[in-house]
């Protein structure tokens, strides 16, 4: 607890945050409660934090602490070699930063022989300390008594040359000197690319940047991380720079001095360190933390689209006939029940080169009549706004809505484990099938079956640190999952392995008791399930749901652990728990003092009081129809200067891209969002959002649409 008090007094400074909520924080984290539990059940202790301020507590305490194991790695490492002094002891532990610890380092860090430890081997050092004395000694006489053919120093040359190779490496080790050189780049440096010889044709993806050339403060995230992958593909040369004209001077007042006798030699030290050590070695410095910076944009890009997407509006429990559209292949058709368990699966052939459009429509009528259907789901990948014109050509006997579908990462469920343990008995075209149908009707439990990254709602997410951005994407599925509550009865294997403090092993075993018992009946049921104690049933019981239970609170988001607060509330008024719950005005009918104690506070009696007038209550949106725009099917069918309407696919740093049915999404640019000025598309437009869009161009060859919403 002494460690994370220190932590959280640090970390409440540098985040102008109250002290004690920080350490609060810190202490339910360390004692392993999730970051949605505590900040749904937890805010007396946190002053109501959100999930991105706990989330940001969390990454800040991983980073001093890994700070400080590395900080004891270089204290034993430095204590081996004898060097370790009090001094630089306490400038190790007082480090701020990893860069600056490292810097510290540098100096002690074993390396591989340099052109420095070649010249020490050889005695020379003494010879480099001199010239860095600058004293008023001629030099060459100095010089001369290091020279030691059996050592291989022939002449006083030899001697000065590895007495400047020794000077030059201690120049690039300073740390003061690699700091000013760090601020020089940050302030001053340009990124810049040239295209590598021979590759302008297999390279022409990146033909924008063959000869480019900006200040590095002012590049953009995404032409960052744009410029670093046509590096690693091959096709670029990329430099960061900065003036040798401002760099020398830098490093020059630090250690020449006029006059001096050793100054010309150690201007060629200076500038020998600057061209083979400093330069490059800064430069690698600048490029890891823009690259991180950058990283950092786009992992935040991803994890809100993904977000957007998981929350997208449900149309509900339906029965639903799914269409996997294709040509050649022909369309596969499932049939759901309102759960979303299969009931049927079809093929239909009514595009080329079949033809078979009065079998395909008869089929269509018989399936929906046959199975009561209330939805025909479209995906809307190959074939998808031909098949979409089919449904909509015919008159069914009963009312059936027909909506297009964004498939995307269908496949990869189709093709996945979790498909194949869930329907062994069909081929991936079903199981495709399957998804696009329960997408529809849950996005939120269909699309957590999927690896985040296959969604295809970011940008550059193949150029990021992988790490980050999949402990960001779990983060943001958790954040989901647990916002809108689970079905205990019914849920997934996936899905339950997202609520807080289940994981995969216990959402497994909460499956087996569930078959074996044949569902639960209340929460506290949860702890007979394999391996799951008191302090996991503690994290996850007030996001699971069991509707029709033995208490109807398991039904609410209301934590068992309040139970005999809500049980006092429903005593004091004089009516019985079910006709407590739902409920409107409860808050005026009590004086909400009279049970706030030690454990439950205003904010907890709040959420409690909220959750009883609206038990359950879904934080999504409602379901909205949506029509592409009429007789536009393609790419040519586009003209500047139509309007129509789209449905926001992704959001990237640099602008949205919208789907106009045509099976090329547009880009709406930045610039384009809005008639007032932007910095992130997020603030006019979300995931799934419908828009209005006017064409500005097509480029047929390149099958690029720009499009404005400036209308």
């Amino acid at each position: 607890m002494h460690e994370i008090a220190i932590y959280a007094s640090l970390i409440s400074k540098e985040l102008n945050l109250d002290y004690q909520n920080v350490r609060n924080t810190l202490s339910l984290l360390a004692e392993g409660a999730t970051i949605p539990f505590i900040a749904r059940y937890r805010k007396e202790k946190t002053g109501s934090m959100d999930e991105e301020v706990i989330a940001a507590l969390q990454k800040r305490l991983q980073q001093l602490q890994a700070l400080d194991k590395r900080k004891e790695t270089v204290l034993v490492s430095i204590a081996e070699q004898d060097k370790l002094t009090p001094e630089l002891k306490k400038l190790i532990e007082d480090a701020a930063t990893m860069q600056e610890l490292e810097d510290i380092y540098l100096p002690f860090k074993p390396k591989r022989r340099t052109r420095a430890t070649i010249a020490r081997e050889k005695g020379l050092e003494p010879l480099a300390l001199f010239l860095l004395e600058q004293q008023f000694k001629a030099v060459e006489p100095e010089a001369r008594r290091f020279v030691n053919a059996e050592k291989g120093v022939n002449d006083i040359s030899e001697a000065l040359a590895g007495a400047r190779d020794i000077v030059a490496e201690m120049v690039a080790e300073n740390r003061l000197i690699r700091e000013r050189i760090r601020q020089l780049f940050h302030r001053t440096s340009t990124i810049s690319s040239a295209v590598v010889e021979g590759k302008e044709d297999e390279g022409k993806t990146f033909r924008l940047y063959f000869e480019w050339n900006e200040t590095l403060a002012k590049a953009p995230s995404h032409r960052i991380l744009a410029l670093f992958r046509g590096e690693n593909e091959g096709f670029l040369k990329v430099k960061l720079s900065v003036e040798n004209e401002k760099a020398l001077p830098i490093i020059e007042r630090v250690y020449i001095k006029e006059g001096s006798l050793s100054a010309s030699h150690l201007k060629l030290a200076v500038a020998d360190s600057w061209k083979r050590l400093l330069e490059p070695s800064i430069e690698n410095d600048v490029r890891a933390l823009y690259k991180e910076k950058a990283d950092a944009v786009a992992i935040k890009v991803f994890a809100e689209n993904l977000r957007q997407l998981l929350l997208a509006p449900p149309l509900g429990p339906k029965r639903v006939l799914a269409i996997d559209p294709g040509f050649r292949t022909g369309c596969k058709i499932v049939v759901l029940n309102e759960n979303g368990q299969l009931l049927h699966n079809d093929t239909i052939y009514p595009h080329p080169p079949n033809h078979e459009v009065k079998q395909a429509i008869q089929k269509l009528k018989n399936l929906v009549n046959s199975y009561k259907i209330d939805v025909i789901a479209v995906g809307n990948g190959t074939a998808g706004r031909e098949t979409e014109d089919l449904i909509r050509g015919i008159r069914f006997d009963t009312e059936v809505m027909a909506l297009m579908v964004n498939e995307s990462g269908a496949s990869v469920y189709s093709a996945s484990k979790v498909a194949r343990d869930e329907f062994p008995d069909y081929d991936i075209t079903v199981r495709g099938g399957v998804s696009i149908g329960r997408r529809l009707m849950d996005p939120l439990a269909e699309l957590v079956k999927i690896d985040p990254k296959s969604i295809g709602v970011g940008q550059y997410q193949h150029d990021v640190d992988q790490k980050a951005l999949h402990e960001s994407l779990v983060l943001t599925v958790e954040s989901c999952v647990n916002a809108v509550g689970v079905e205990l009865n019914t849920a997934s294997e996936q899905l339950l392995s997202y609520v807080s403090g289940v994981g995969p092993q216990l959402a497994a075993n909460i499956i087996r008791y569930r078959n074996e018992a044949g569902g639960f009946k209340s929460r506290k049921e949860l702890l007979k399930v394999s391996r799951l104690g008191e302090k996991a049933y503690e994290q996850c019981a007030g996001f699971l749901r069991i509707r029709e239970g033995i208490n109807p609170l398991d039904a609410s988001a209301v934590h068992p652990e309040s139970y005999p607060v809500v049980e006092k509330i429903a005593s004091q008024i004089g009516m019985p728990l079910t006709d407590l719950i739902g409920k409107k005005d409860l808050r005026n009918a009590i004086n909400i003092n009279d049970f706030i104690n030690s454990d439950v506070g205003k904010e907890t009696l709040n959420d409690i009081l909220n959750e009883l007038e609206k038990p359950g209550r879904d934080p999504r949106q409602k379901f909205e129809m949506f029509e592409f725009s009429k007789n536009i099917r393609s790419v040519s069918d586009l003209q500047p200067g139509m309007e129509l309407n789209g449905i926001v696919t992704n959001i990237t740093a640099f602008g949205a891209f919208v789907d106009v049915g045509v099976h090329q999404d547009g880009l709406v640019h930045l610039s384009q969002l809005a008639e007032r000025f932007i910095r992130d598309p997020n603030e006019v437009v979300k995931i799934n959002q419908k828009v209005r869009v006017k064409v500005l161009e097509v480029d047929l060859d390149r099958k690029r649409i720009n499009l404005t919403m400036k209308l």
